[in-house]
């Protein structure tokens, strides 16, 4: 079967043998081209297996589903509490990261990783269920309520469905986004003009510096600031602001289960609730064969891409 590796550097199509052994059988319906994939891909973390953490597809019996990527050991307090993200085990067992992920025609995946879609939500656009799940986390920690007015910081997929998550529990939500793609993308999904009004979450989905200074001048005092971007490097806290507003910093990873519900389960609910996510969101589709054009094309966010599809 075709699966997509690092080759020299470069994401490529090869072919390879279909996986056996246990686990579940899913054909891969769509695979998102994730912003850590950009950079694990340069800095050289993705030589081993199938690249993709992004991914949904069909079952045997050909039910659609989506894939939460990440497991815990399942046996230690970390697990039994719900936060199997925080489990040392996780990181070592991350589909597309640590063992084979879903830019392939197919892939093995062990039960607890299947999420149900709902009738509404095509295992096509699916993909995003995956950064649905990041945003749908972040909130819980912060504890989002319909009352709030709500401030995301980027404009790439992660902030994009912050915002869509946020509208969807009736917040006021407004975005600041640096091109125009992401701009119209977020005016389709309900976003509010940004004003000086002080919010009482920011999202700082950009991963970066800047974007953290900017949150903590848009919070209100005594409000929050979500952290759904990925810090690949040190950064400078905003010292005089966190500390005289008084303002609560989450940061979040990925997700996990509060309870009996899972996130992911919110996130695939999340997607059938509002249609005209993939739509705004998912920018380009490139088939299997064409993995280089889909990440440099996801590379380059002046070229109107926000979340890039490869499909079979």
């Amino acid at each position: 079967m075709r699966a997509v590796r690092c080759v020299d550097g470069r994401p490529t199509t090869v072919e390879v043998a279909a996986p056996e052994g246990e686990g579940v059988r899913i054909k891969m319906a769509s695979a998102g081209v994730c912003g850590s994939d950009l950079h694990m891909l340069e800095l050289g973390m993705l030589n081993t297996f199938t690249i993709g953490h992004e991914f949904a597809g069909w079952l045997d019996d050909g039910r659609p589903v989506a894939i939460e990527p990440i497991h815990g050991c399942g046996t230690c307090e970390i697990c039994l509490a719900g936060d199997y993200n925080r489990c040392p085990i996780t990181l070592t067992d991350i589909a597309g990261i640590s063992r084979d992920g879903g830019m392939a025609d197919e892939v093995l995946m062990w039960p607890e990783a299947i999420v149900p879609l709902p009738s509404g939500a095509d295992a096509r656009d699916a993909c995003l269920v995956e950064p649905l799940g990041i945003a749908v986390h972040g909130f819980r920690l912060a504890g989002l309520r319909g009352d709030m007015r709500v401030a995301v910081i980027g404009g790439g997929a992660v902030g994009q469905t912050a915002l869509a998550v946020s509208r969807l529990a009736g917040c006021d939500t407004a975005i600041s986004a640096r091109h125009d793609a992401q701009k119209e993308a977020a005016e389709r999904l309900g976003a509010s003009p940004l004003t000086d009004e002080p919010y009482d979450i920011v999202v700082e989905a950009a991963g970066t510096a800047s974007a953290l200074a900017d949150a903590a001048k848009k919070c209100r005092p005594g409000g929050k600031i979500v952290i759904l971007g990925s810090y690949w490097e040190p950064v400078e806290l905003p010292g005089i602001e966190l500390s005289m507003k008084e303002i609560t910093v989450v940061p979040s990873s990925m997700y996990g289960r509060y309870g009996p519900t899972r996130d992911m389960d919110v996130a695939a609910a999340a997607l059938a609730q509002i249609p005209r996510l993939p739509d705004a969101v998912i920018t380009h589709r490139f088939p299997l064969d064409a993995p280089a054009e889909a990440f440099a094309t996801a590379a380059n966010r002046a070229s109107g891409a926000i979340k890039v599809v490869l499909e079979p």
